[in-house]
């Protein structure tokens, strides 16, 4: 995510003359919240309002992991893994695509997975006051918007698919250590996926090349032993048939049988 403008860190009820999307004016630019995890292969965000939660909705990578805290109100907090995590390019059988999902989620971290939790919990306005709350992630390919849904809203295309941390207590100094990087900055959303899909393009195209090449290489390297073995079994053959033309191997012998043969 490239930052526009670095915000002043204001709050979205001070914000005046909003304008909200599908109104004349609006821009798929919105403010977000970025913090800085334990593992800066990663980049945490989260939307400033449900305006800015909803182009999120609407713009989001693939590589994007959701949390929300379950049955309450909250902040969407996104989770976006490294560039190539999920590469679902040719993949056309649903479990397929459901199987790399949960291997990219599989190796995040638990620690980072227990960040995500606490910086969810702290930005909801009922759960930062509960003693424990549950936390739902999914895969941004697994959220569907409707257009029944409220601004913000959002329900799942597979139920199954979420995975659920249960009974998160708050963690007071890894909140503390993540609302300490806390930064606002403003987001071209459609920009962001523009390039991102291009990026992604290239490196697939890279990728596609490469396995040409080594395809090429291993078809030749197959022709050459395969050869190799002709050329062997041959001379194999043509040993076998001169031993076999005589019974003592001598000269006299040798002589008699070209005599024959002339």
């Amino acid at each position: 995510l490239k930052p526009l403008v670095t915000g002043a860190g204001s709050s979205a009820a001070g914000r005046s003359g909003r304008v909200s999307p599908g109104q004349p004016g609006f821009e798929p630019c919105a403010m977000v919240f970025f913090f800085t995890c334990s593992d800066t292969r990663y980049v945490v965000f989260m939307g400033k309002d449900k305006f800015e939660n909803e182009e999120l909705l609407k713009y989001g990578f693939p590589e994007d992991i959701w949390f929300h805290v379950d049955k309450l109100s909250s902040a969407h907090v996104y989770l976006r893994l490294p560039l190539g995590s999920v590469d679902l390019s040719g993949v056309k059988d649903k479990e397929v695509a459901k199987q790399k999902l949960m291997d990219a989620l599989s190796e995040v971290p638990q620690e980072v997975i227990q960040e995500m939790a606490q910086l969810t919990k702290a930005n909801s306005i009922e759960g930062c006051k509960a003693a424990e709350v549950d936390v739902v992630y999914t895969p941004f390919l697994n959220l569907k918007k409707e257009e029944r849904m409220d601004t913000g809203q959002v329900g799942f295309k597979d139920e199954s698919f979420r995975i659920l941390l249960r009974h998160v207590e708050k963690d007071k100094e890894a909140v503390k250590r993540l609302e300490k990087t806390r930064v606002e900055q403003k987001v071209d959303f459609c920009k962001e996926r523009e390039e991102r899909d291009e990026e992604e393009k290239q490196r697939r195209r890279k990728f596609i090349e490469a396995e040409k090449l080594k395809q090429k290489e291993e078809d030749r390297l197959r022709a050459e032993e395969k050869e190799l073995k002709s050329y062997t079994a041959l001379q194999h053959l043509e040993k076998t048939s001169n031993l076999e033309m005589t019974k003592t191997g001598t000269m006299e012998e040798c002589r008699a049988v070209e005599e024959d043969f002339m």
